[in-house]
């Protein structure tokens, strides 16, 4: 039997139980810099927790996946959050899963508005990155510091992961 997921479109509400949406609409914002800078203010919760945690600024450079995209393994991370913000304004897919007694639950999908980044919240199961198309650089802010910060889960079986129609890979 073959699972199939259809991504669906990034909405703060839909991704709420998981993390937050980073992005300008919609967030408070004021202007700072004399007025020549709008401040778009306090998109995300950062966590990190444990022995000697400190938070980290990372670029990655993500390259991308086949689509339909088969679905084995998702990770999360125990002592922090983790936010990825892309640096060009294209789209990627964003794969979460809620947790239950057993593990990872069943998995929802979403295709991100370019320009649009997620911080996935502490213990969060989620897919690895994954540009769309071309390879894609990411600010990535996470957790270091003493402890496993690390889980993966692989599914029994994989799922599919199948893009919204008019949607290019």
């Amino acid at each position: 039997m073959t699972r199939i997921l259809i991504a669906r479109a990034l909405t703060r509400e839909a991704f709420a139980p998981f993390g937050d949406v980073i992005d300008a609409d919609g967030a408070e914002h004021f202007q700072i810099n004399a007025g020549k800078c709008e401040r778009y203010h306090d998109l995300a919760k950062v966590e990190a927790t444990g022995e000697n945690a400190r938070v980290l600024i990372n670029i990655f450079r993500g390259t991308p996946y086949d689509f339909p995209l088969e679905l084995s393994l998702v990770e999360r991370h125990p002592l922090g959050s983790q936010a990825f913000v892309p640096l060009s304004p294209r789209p990627f897919l964003v794969v979460v899963c809620p947790d239950t007694p057993q593990g990872p639950g069943e998995p929802q999908a979403f295709l991100t508005a370019p320009g649009q980044g997620v911080n996935y919240a502490r213990n969060t199961w989620h897919a690895v990155l994954t540009p769309i198309g071309q390879p894609q650089d990411f600010v990535v802010v996470d957790r270091g510091g003493d402890g496993n910060n690390l889980e993966e889960f692989v599914f029994g079986e994989p799922w599919t992961i199948r893009l919204p129609e008019g949607i290019a890979a």
